[in-house]
C-alpha cells in the first residue's frame, strides 16, 4: 500500500469516527420481567469491580446504541494504530536491526 492510499484510508477513518455518535462501554441487558416489571440493566467494570445500573427502556434503547457506537469506534481507533504504524515504520528511516521486523510485531496484521 502506498503512502498516499494510506493517508485517503486514514482520513476516511477519520471521517466515519466523526459520525459514530454517542459512545459508551460496558453492557446493556433486558433481565426480563421484575417484580415491579421489566429489569433493565447497565453494567461496566471500574477499577476492576463491576458497576450495575437500574435503566429506563429509554435509557436502555440509548445505551445499547453507544455500546454498539463504541464497538465500531474501536475498530476503527485499532485500523487507524495499524495505519499509522505502516506509515511512520514504511516511511521514516529506522535503526540497524538483525532482522527486519515482521508485520506481526509491528501489529499490521
Amino acid at each position: 500500500m502506498t503512502s498516499q492510499n494510506r493517508l485517503r484510508q486514514y482520513q476516511q477513518l477519520l471521517e466515519q469516527l466523526s459520525r459514530s455518535g454517542w459512545i459508551s462501554e460496558g453492557h446493556a441487558q433486558n433481565r426480563g420481567p421484575g417484580a415491579g416489571g421489566p429489569c433493565f440493566q447497565w453494567t461496566r467494570k471500574v477499577k476492576g469491580k463491576t458497576v450495575s445500573v437500574a435503566l429506563s427502556e429509554e435509557q436502555f434503547n440509548a445505551l445499547q446504541q453507544a455500546i454498539e457506537n463504541w464497538k465500531k469506534t474501536r475498530k476503527i481507533i485499532k485500523r487507524m494504530q495499524q495505519l499509522s504504524r505502516e506509515e511512520i515504520f514504511t516511511t521514516l528511516p529506522g535503526t540497524k536491526r538483525r532482522k527486519p521486523l515482521s508485520k506481526k510485531v509491528l501489529g499490521i496484521i
